[in-house]
């Protein structure tokens, strides 16, 4: 058995963000899917990477997924990766162990080393988009909360990012963060998420000012490329430290944990080189006591599926990103059983491969066929 064809499909959200598919079909018939991150004006590098590597899949087993992997990143990227590529990558893997585990007749996870829990934690997210003053996020909070989930995240910082922001600006944020809390009581996790914009300094003094609100967790407040600075926030500050969204490679990944400079992480299955790179990057964070959250910022379909057949099998799981926004879309491509979210958890999928399949022509009819909505860069740079 070996591949046959490598279809992407980029599909449009009717948002900023697009989807990113492979749907990798063998020469006897089997398929799997995969996808790839994706972020606004970068859709079609990472589309380019996954046709260009799609040329290498063809005639290859699919159970080579380990050398594929180590063979585009030696002799495709030659030591020089960028996201685009990482996500790219991820696509392919996912769908290698989609066919493997189809042809096994078994879940991924059960490949991987068997489950852990029966059931996958989640938090959301997607439920503050254009909510922007205090009282419109508390309401948004409430809503959240009444669906059953246990923990949501969002960003109370103001766009555009910048490193240094201004005291009213970082007023309005605590401000955010307080009236959320007011809104769901203390039995409720609030993640925070700061997206990588801020000095360690800033940084510092927000994350002391949020303390009393009990955030679950302080993600990405500075630079994630910086892990001294990072570092530096985490012995200064008393809320858990997250990074790793924007990290790829098990090598900036040993930073952090050289560094100490995080207690829990978030790579992501979509951009972190796949299933198997994101367990080998949390089997490296347990000797040094590091948790593990998946992120996800992807659908609610493939990339979820992919996340929730590694947070199965990593004894050192947290919890994992929910885009609650992305749902109506997820379910209209979907073919055959969805996941179902059920007091902020998603039982484990109990089919063969990734537990879930695409429908090509609902794919179809959601293609991005054109340029999407430009969003506005300032023009000046002394705005940054």
């Amino acid at each position: 058995m070996n591949v046959a064809t490598v279809t992407p499909f980029l599909v449009d959200t009717g948002g900023s963000k697009s989807w990113l598919f492979v749907k990798v079909e063998t020469d006897d018939g089997l398929v799997g899917w995969g996808e790839a991150y994706t972020q606004q004006d970068r859709d079609a590098a990472m589309l380019a990477h996954l046709t260009e590597m799609g040329r290498f899949l063809v005639g290859r087993s699919p159970f080579a997924i380990k050398h594929f992997t180590t063979v585009m990143y030696l002799d495709y990227a030659l030591r020089r990766p960028a996201m685009d590529f990482w996500s790219a990558l991820s696509a392919l893997e996912q769908a290698l162990w989609d066919i493997v585990g189809k042809a096994c007749g078994q879940p991924v996870y059960n490949l991987l080393g068997g489950p852990c829990r029966e059931r996958i934690r989640l938090y959301a997210n997607g439920w503050s988009d254009s909510a922007n003053q205090p009282e419109q996020l508390a309401e948004r909070a409430c809503e959240v909360v009444r669906r059953g989930f246990s923990g949501m995240k969002f960003d109370p910082f103001t766009n555009p990012w910048r490193t240094h922001i201004g005291r009213s600006q970082e007023d309005l944020a605590v401000e955010r963060v307080k009236a959320v809390r007011e809104a769901v009581g203390p039995g409720i996790e609030i993640l925070i998420e700061v997206h990588r914009r801020l000095s360690p300094n800033e940084a510092i003094r927000v994350a002391n000012r949020l303390e009393e609100f009990a955030p679950f967790w302080y993600e990405e407040p500075i630079d994630a490329e910086d892990m001294e600075g990072l570092a530096e926030v985490r012995r200064r500050i008393n809320l858990p430290v997250v990074t790793g969204e924007a990290l790829y490679s098990k090598s900036q990944f040993a930073q952090v944990f050289a560094q100490r400079a995080a207690d829990i992480l978030n790579p992501d299955v979509c951009n972190c080189g796949g299933i198997l790179a994101l367990k080998e990057i949390a089997a490296a964070a347990e000797p040094w006591h590091v948790a593990v959250a998946p992120h996800n910022y992807n659908s609610t379909t493939v990339g979820l599926a992919s996340t929730l057949q590694v947070a199965a099998c990593i004894p050192n799981f947290l919890i994992a990103e929910y885009f609650v926004n992305f749902e109506d879309l997820g379910a209209a491509i979907t073919s055959g059983p969805r996941f179902e979210v059920q007091d902020s958890h998603i039982r484990l999928p109990t089919a063969p491969g990734l537990g879930l399949n695409l429908d090509e022509t609902a794919l179809q009819r959601h293609i991005l066929r054109g340029p999407r909505r430009e969003r506005h860069i300032r023009q000046f740079a002394e705005e940054c």
